[in-house]
């Protein structure tokens, strides 16, 4: 495919540059195997400089008017949506999902670039009465400063535009760090806000060493917030060192999401089917995918019959391929990885319903696969997944499901499915995570707040919340107030 009108390298003050040190980073398509692009892969430098560049472009970004940035984000909106056919098939080559997805995934972008060019229009202060006579007392929103964001592959448009969106919107300004294995989606968001008429600085992008980035942006005290998604193994490094310069964080950490099926379901078929749909959307590595499968003991034998179904009649391939709906895994080692799962489930007794091994062809592709018998304690069971693999797992009573949903240290996603509204209310109220989907799969929207409980983050990305995040709120206290006389 031809990228000749997409510079795709890093962005900093402007201009599109290769990594300080001249390295390089192959991308591989992991439908292929294939390297499709080399690409500027640098470190600390590159990091440093990204910084700079937001520093100096603040003052100016900030001054400006909430209209005059809500004006960017929407141009930058329309640049998308003018582009989106182009846009699509590079996203799809570097993370594997399906063009649709891709797509879909582009344009779901300028909704939250249009929601936060009006939350920025919308992020009014307020008045406090004082409790003295000629005193007045304000509070005035205002940006942080310059925020980094340093974002997984999985959604490498979606991952970054919420927080860039808000941010911008706010008056701050700032620089990303793309997963290595999916850049060219940052670069071409840079690219669509540069084309919306973002000034020189205001939106950076660098690839790189993670490590060495991190850390750059960690020691740097210009930096007043980073938003992570990814492992939770990292978020806690990133809490530890931001503790030197007591830097904010947005953490985004994963989840271990329940789906409870509840025996008064009115169609089983129907939600079967989309159990499969949603389970195996971008190959199941989405961090509010439904995981842990509990149905109800008296309609489990018919639901897992169902899904078997459901997940055989998924077509799996190569995502620019017509009618994809299950892609490959982003590497070999997240191969592997679900590799081990499996295997481990078996041999602790769960049973391989379906699928449960890599497919022979080029490419990273793990079967959708359908396992019974899973056992809390296993690691298939407490482990987030990452990957088109369902295990059921059986109850009896809302109470003790309950119990087992919440037993985890993850709390980013929860599902429940039942035809009784009292139910519905009752687990929806109760269930320890930041969202719950009652007979919907899908719990994310511009306009309401994303992020987890527990183990599953800090922080609210996106709704109104989402703008609050990425400003301060300064007290403005005047006295002496009276009439001249």
């Amino acid at each position: 495919m031809t990228t000749d009108r997409f510079p795709l390298k890093q962005f900093i003050g402007g201009e599109w540059v290769d990594a300080a040190s001249g390295g390089t980073w192959d991308l591989i398509d992991p439908g292929s195997e294939r390297v499709v692009q080399r690409v500027p892969f640098g470190g600390a430098a590159d990091a440093r400089a990204g910084v700079d560049a937001a520093a100096a472009a603040y003052p100016a970004w900030a001054a400006k008017t909430a209209y005059e940035r809500a004006e960017v984000l929407e141009r930058a909106a329309a640049w998308i949506r003018a582009n989106v056919d182009d846009l699509a098939p590079i996203t799809t080559e570097e993370s594997g999902k399906p063009l649709g997805d891709a797509r879909g995934e582009w344009l779901s972008a300028t909704g939250y670039l249009t929601w936060f060019a009006g939350e920025g229009i919308r992020a009014y202060g307020r008045t406090v009465p004082a409790r003295v006579a000629g005193r007045r007392i304000g509070v005035l929103p205002q940006p942080l400063g310059v925020v980094a964001t340093i974002t997984a592959w999985n959604f490498p448009v979606y991952n970054i535009v919420r927080t860039w969106a808000a941010a911008l919107a706010a008056g701050n300004t700032v620089v990303g760090r793309p997963s290595e294995f999916t850049p060219r989606s940052a670069m071409l968001l840079a690219q669509a806000l540069q084309e919306g008429g973002a000034p020189a600085g205001a939106v950076n992008v660098v690839n790189g060493d993670p490590e060495a980035m991190g850390r750059a942006f960690l020691d740097d005290p210009r930096v007043r917030k980073i938003a992570f998604t990814g492992s939770p193994r990292v978020g806690r490094l990133l809490m530890d060192g931001a503790s030197r310069t007591l830097t904010r964080l947005a953490l985004e950490l994963g989840g271990n999401a329940p789906v409870i099926v509840f025996p008064d379901v009115a169609d089983l078929s129907r939600l079967a089917t989309l159990a499969a749909r949603f389970k195996a959307r971008n190959a199941g590595q989405v961090c509010i995918a439904p995981q842990r499968y509990f149905v109800h003991a008296s309609v489990a034998e018919e639901f897992t019959a169902r899904v078997v179904d459901a997940m055989r009649d998924l077509k799996v391939g190569h995502g620019l391929e017509d009618g994809v709906q299950v892609g490959p895994l982003i590497n070999a080692r997240q191969l592997g990885r679900v590799e081990e799962l499996v295997a481990s489930a078996a041999a602790d007794g769960a049973r391989v319903a379906l699928g449960g091994a890599r497919l022979e062809r080029s490419g990273y592709f793990y079967a959708p696969t359908v396992v019974t018998d899973v056992t809390p304690g296993s690691r298939l069971y407490e482990e987030e997944i990452f990957g088109p693999v369902l295990p059921v797992t059986t109850f009896t009573s809302a109470s003790e499901v309950l119990a087992l949903a919440n037993a985890t240290e993850y709390g980013l996603a929860a599902y429940v499915f039942t035809a009784d509204l009292n139910t519905a209310l009752a687990m929806a109220e109760r269930l320890e995570f930041g969202m719950v989907g009652v007979n919907d799969w899908m719990p994310v929207s511009p306009e309401a707040p994303f992020g987890g409980v527990k183990g599953s983050g800090i922080g609210r990305e996106t709704g109104s919340e989402g703008i609050q995040e990425y400003m301060e709120q300064k007290a403005v206290f005047i006295g002496g107030v009276e009439l001249p006389t």
